[in-house]
């Protein structure tokens, strides 16, 4: 049972990077960078559930273009 959890926990960790990437590469696309964007360490230390993604803290106006990039629109 212990190597389950294991595998599940690598297999989560796994799942969790690769779509750290694909959020970090699609910011890139719209310009925009989370300089604290990762995973969270804590949440890396437990077997379950998956880690969490950590966005980070940005500056206002990097948050201003989330916001609209999100919205789909221009300002």
């Amino acid at each position: 049972m212990g190597t389950r959890r294991t595998t599940h926990s690598a297999l989560c960790v796994e799942e969790a990077e690769e779509t750290l990437e694909e959020l970090r590469s699609a910011l890139a696309k719209a310009g925009l960078v989370l300089p604290s964007l990762g995973l969270d360490p804590v949440s890396l230390a437990r077997e379950a559930p998956c880690p969490l993604v950590e966005l980070g803290r940005c500056s206002v106006e990097t948050a201003r273009r989330l916001a609209v990039a999100l919205a789909g629109t221009d300002r």
